[in-house]
């Protein structure tokens, strides 16, 4: 048998990286588009927006669902969503916590800490003695005995009808309404000039928090958690993502936000209904030094360091 030259065996490898190439490609083609699955909440809205303008920045193509909880989770599951950014733990946890366990949905690291989540008032109806969802029942008639939720199958929706279900604090033959973000506050707005008694789901981060006067309620522990629904919002991703796409996965490993950059951008969103997209790209602009932590380690589609390529394409100084 004869051995190969040295020029037949640069012949051999220059065949067998033309060959390679083509798959090399095909992987990155396949995390295009970096799929997002949105669920109409402001705060998801906004991170999902931040994290959209910088891929967009780095060359990716990405597509953005708003969809409820449930389909999310199983959107990713059957692979038509590749992230979704608003894993609130532990209140979301029976949704998420089957498709974890199951191998379905990867949970990354938290992308916010500090949040909360639970039942709340309008600041006079605390007042008035209303401190705990011990004392709801009490005063049923001015409630009109319902309970003011957002979407359909929203986790906090479902926390609402177990205390329903399990006739906790009384609860029993309460209504749970059903409504979203938007008509949920619309009904607060209309009902605080008046005066007039609501309890309802609030959260923070949210402008709800700045635009109303508003306590939330103590006692509901057992549902929504300790320290008023204390939450931990993490970035989950459809099994395998991030070894598929470990470019796009480096930088999601990285995201983080705060409650005050949630807060702001809210209310850049939701108060003067600037768009989300031009919202985030405003926000990066006038804070650059998220960039340097973001793009850590991160290249764009095309293979080049990205932080400096992302700030020419924002438009960063």
């Amino acid at each position: 048998m004869t051995t190969p030259t040295i020029p037949a065996l640069s012949v051999l490898a220059a065949a067998i990286a033309g060959l390679a190439a083509p798959q090399a490609m095909a992987a990155d083609d396949s995390c295009q588009p970096v799929r997002f699955a949105e669920v109409g909440w402001t705060d998801i809205t906004a991170t999902t927006a931040l994290t959209t303008e910088v891929l967009k920045a780095m060359g990716y193509e990405t597509r953005i669902d708003t969809v409820s909880v449930p389909i999310a989770y199983s959107g990713m599951k059957n692979d038509d969503f590749d992230v979704f950014l608003g894993n609130w733990m532990p209140s979301m946890a029976s949704i998420s916590d089957p498709y974890v366990e199951q191998g379905d949905v990867d949970r990354l690291g938290a992308n916010l800490e500090g949040a909360k989540y639970t039942l709340a008032v309008p600041q006079y109806v605390y007042d008035a003695g209303v401190t705990s969802v011990a004392d709801l029942d009490e005063h049923a008639d001015k409630f009109n005995s319902e309970l003011h939720g957002i979407e359909a199958g929203n986790d906090g929706n479902e926390l609402i009808q177990q205390m329903i279900d399990d006739d906790a604090f009384g609860l029993g033959d309460w209504s749970l309404i059903d409504s979203s973000e938007a008509g949920m506050l619309a009904e607060l707005r209309a009902r605080v000039p008046d005066e007039t008694w609501m309890v309802f789901l609030g959260w923070e981060p949210h402008p709800m928090n700045t635009n109303f006067d508003m306590a939330y309620l103590e006692g509901a522990d057992d549902y929504f958690g300790p320290d008023l629904g204390g939450a931990t919002v993490y970035t989950n991703t459809r099994a395998g993502y991030t070894d598929a796409c470990p470019n796009v996965g480096a930088l999601l490993n990285n995201l983080s936000f705060t409650l005050e950059m949630e807060n702001q951008l809210m209310g850049t969103i939701m108060d003067d209904g600037t768009a989300p997209d031009e919202a985030a790209r405003d926000y990066l602009k006038a804070n650059p030094a998220l960039l340097a932590s973001w793009l850590e380690g991160v290249e764009t589609a095309d293979g080049e360091p990205a932080l400096e390529v992302v700030k020419a394409e924002l438009g960063v100084e």
